[in-house]
């Protein structure tokens, strides 16, 4: 019984072991494909804000990586908060921007989110904006 699994095990492998590495499944190395965001800064303080007032901030970054930087989509945490992308692939080197408004529309202490999707390892990554409205 131990030879008949043996012989099975070893004539399913065989066909595997000799195909060549381009049609192997190289998932150790996909990770070429995904780019990199490289951010001046990923979180902004407004600080004091006026009530009413709307007030904006551009995140922006360069595609390090040696793959195009695709944006799928950005998500504010709240609807308080609008958001603006870079909507065209970014090239290797190429710079892009997310900006985010934030309505001051109820006075205290804010801290909002921002999910940035994109073709990177991680696949998404979170920007955060904060400030106080009087």
């Amino acid at each position: 019984m131990k030879t008949l699994a043996l012989t099975f095990l070893l004539a399913t492998a065989m066909p595997v072991m000799r195909q060549p590495l381009s049609m192997m499944n190289v998932s150790q190395f996909e990770y070429s494909l995904f780019a990199t965001f490289n951010w001046e800064a990923t979180m902004h303080d407004f600080g004091k804000v006026r009530l009413n007032n709307p007030v904006t901030h551009e995140f922006n970054f360069v595609n390090n990586s040696s793959e195009p930087l695709i944006i799928s989509s950005v998500q504010a945490s709240c609807g308080c908060t609008v958001t603006k992308y870079t909507k065209d692939p970014v090239p290797p080197g190429g710079k892009g921007f997310v900006s985010a408004t934030y309505n001051a529309a109820k006075e205290g202490v804010f801290s909002k989110t921002v999910t940035v999707n994109a073709n990177t390892e991680e696949g998404s990554f979170q920007l955060t904006i904060k400030g106080e409205v009087r």
